[in-house]
């Protein structure tokens, strides 16, 4: 029964290698020179860059609480 699942194992290996093998060469196909084509897709949108704003219009943050904050007492440790 061994030599059963070893044969059906090896053959499933053999399978998964050769589509990833297919995958990988329909994914990136050859031109007739050798070289890989890109398959990047092109969306046709033009994107262009301009300055962002100068200023802000927002407050700046101030914390409410100024200094160390104290210790919850489980992580103060023993007392003395």
């Amino acid at each position: 029964m061994k030599t059963r699942h070893m044969l059906s194992a090896t053959i499933g290996a053999g399978a998964l290698v050769a589509l990833g093998v297919v995958a990988a060469v329909e994914a990136y196909p050859q031109n007739g020179d050798g070289t890989f084509t890109s398959s990047e897709m092109s969306t046709g949108v033009t994107v262009t860059q301009s300055a962002g704003p100068t200023g802000s219009n927002l407050p700046i943050a101030v914390p409410a609480i100024k200094g160390p904050a104290a210790l919850p007492p489980e992580e103060q440790g023993l007392p003395g």
